[in-house]
């Protein structure tokens, strides 16, 4: 497809949103408001298909996810506040300006310079600090990702794995001290600095705590709903088996699936 017939599909979206907000009384109805949780569980459904790396899922929710930009800007022209091409020429003049090394005369060496950059120029637009932008309501782990990935951009980062995973231990200890102490809001603390760490761990072994966390609920989710299966088909409900038999059924599916 060429940006001929991108424009054009593109236009076709955009004049349907247009007769539905003027013709269905469900469309009609809403407002930023009333989009807003749908839109929170279109992008959700999105990050699940990649967990999947269902890409055909993946097209599908982006689609969607579309849809919700085009319904927004439809209501905010009928508000008098934006339109979708204000939208669209902001979100270009951003990137051209933030982009310098490709627009501009800048040299970067690597993504960790355009990230700094990135961040520089923001500062430079009137952020009041390094962490600023950072959605309140982003879940817990990809909060803490953003934090310590915006926090690096200034110099502030260790150097090596090595010393985190000894920041690692030693909140580790730290914990173990709060529950020998018997201190819950310690505790909690304790255990809130030592997921932290981990998470900045993840970083520097490369990987994405989140999706890692998500990978292994799926794995649970996929052995316990087996367990399950292989009881009833034994005539018997995990609720009358001890926790021995349960887990001499988990490591059979365990050992199973590392086979497969």
């Amino acid at each position: 497809m060429n940006n001929s017939q991108v424009k054009d599909e593109f236009g076709h979206l955009v004049a349907i949103m247009d007769e539905l907000r003027e013709k269905c009384p469900w469309d009609q109805k809403q407002t930023i408001e009333s989009l807003r949780s749908l839109t929170i569980e279109e992008t959700y459904e999105l990050a699940d298909a990649i967990t999947r790396e269902d890409w055909k899922g993946i097209s599908e929710e982006l689609g969607d996810l579309l849809l919700h930009i085009v319904f927004y800007s439809r209501i905010g022209k009928e508000e008098g506040r934006f339109t979708i091409e204000e939208v669209i020429h902001k979100i270009c003049e951003k990137l051209i300006h933030r982009h310098p090394h490709i627009y501009g005369n800048v040299q970067v060496r690597d993504e960790e310079d355009v990230k700094k950059n990135w961040e520089k120029l923001k500062m430079k637009e009137g952020k009041d600090s390094v962490l600023g932008g950072i959605p309140v309501s982003l879940p817990a782990t990809v909060k803490a990702i953003r934090l310590q990935e915006k926090a690096k951009q200034v110099g502030f980062e260790w150097e090596q794995a090595g010393q985190v995973w000894e920041k690692v231990e030693e909140e580790m200890r730290e914990l173990q001290e709060a529950v020998g102490a018997g201190l819950p809001h310690r505790i909690e603390e304790e255990f809130g600095d030592l997921i932290f760490s981990l998470i900045n761990y993840a970083r520097f072994l490369r990987i994405d705590a989140e999706s890692s966390l998500e990978k292994t609920n799926k794995k649970f989710t996929d052995r316990f709903v087996a367990m399950e299966k292989e009881a009833n088909a034994s005539g018997r409900r995990l609720t009358d088996m001890s926790l021995s038999e349960m887990d001499a059924i988990w490591d059979s599916i365990k050992k199973k699936n590392s086979e497969d």
